[in-house]
């Protein structure tokens, strides 16, 4: 497969209003991507679309607020997506939303939720935009180191992003024959504001969110442009897999040498966060 053309191109991209999704829309910019940014947060959104807008008049920048957890919105967003831009270059499913406590600690509805946004919302858009994928374009989907272990307190997090994980390996096989690339991307401890927008499970103690919650904070030291960085040259390369940061290769490489025995690993390093998480505290 020749290397992706970005110049030229539309590029879709969710999670667009900060973090990775916010320096990839720059450097789509950069290399000549008209765009199509979406986001929930559209006092966010707008000053991106902005500047991009101001550093490259030259390119068409449109934005959509869209609340990806709701199943008509992001049919909505495919229906005028498609309607606008037949043809479209890539598509980046960036968008995502954490939730932090054990399986009995978070409610149903907080797990379908997060499984809405992170995964049947990148299934549908997909789905929706297909017929505007030909040969030479290319789709990324955003998982997540957690889409390759699966520690405590993660099980709606894990679960969305396996499933996103395993859609994007199928749909690279199948769409191989069509010309069409397919990057999956696991980033490790990427400093964005994903512990600041963490959901929290209903039945988590009051007195264990805040430590939590900055201990999560604390792990996100990678650099969000150097990340979006990495993400458009595996695209540039039509590479399979992308993993970013020492945080999601050192956990994946224990994964493969031990399928197992990773398990209590992670656990003993998740329960000794814990802990020191109580000690901030305290």
């Amino acid at each position: 497969m020749k290397p992706y053309r970005f110049a030229g191109q539309t590029a879709v991209l969710t999670g667009a209003a900060g973090g990775i999704g916010e320096h990839l829309a720059y450097g789509l910019a950069q290399r000549g991507s008209d765009l199509v940014l979406v986001d929930v947060d559209a006092a966010r959104l707008e000053p991106v679309a902005g500047r991009i807008r101001h550093a490259h008049p030259g390119l068409t920048v449109t934005t959509i607020v869209a609340d990806l957890a709701d199943r008509s919105a992001v049919e909505g967003l495919g229906t005028r997506v498609l309607a606008e831009h037949p043809q479209l270059g890539l598509l980046i499913n960036n968008a995502g939303i954490a939730l932090g406590g054990r399986f009995d600690q978070v409610s149903v509805e907080q797990f379908e939720t997060v499984m809405n946004v992170n995964f049947r919302a990148p299934m549908l858009l997909t789905h929706t935009l297909r017929p505007a994928l030909t040969a030479g374009s290319h789709l990324v989907n955003v998982s997540s180191l957690f889409g390759l272990i699966a520690p405590p307190g993660q099980s709606a997090y894990s679960a969305s992003k396996f499933a996103l994980r395993g859609l994007s390996e199928c749909l690279r096989s199948e769409l191989a024959d069509d010309g069409i690339g397919v990057t999956t991307v696991h980033p490790g401890g990427i400093r964005t504001r994903i512990a600041e927008s963490a959901l929290v499970g209903v039945h988590v103690p009051e007195e264990e969110i805040e430590p939590n919650r900055k201990l999560f904070a604390a792990l996100l030291s990678f650099p969000a442009d150097k990340a979006a960085e990495q993400i458009l040259r595996a695209v540039a390369k039509r590479q399979a897999r992308l993993l970013i940061a020492s945080s999601a290769k050192a956990p994946d490489l224990l994964a493969r040498l031990l399928p197992v025995g990773h398990a209590r690993i992670v656990r003993a390093l998740t329960a000794a966060s814990g802990s020191r998480a109580k000690v901030v505290q305290h």
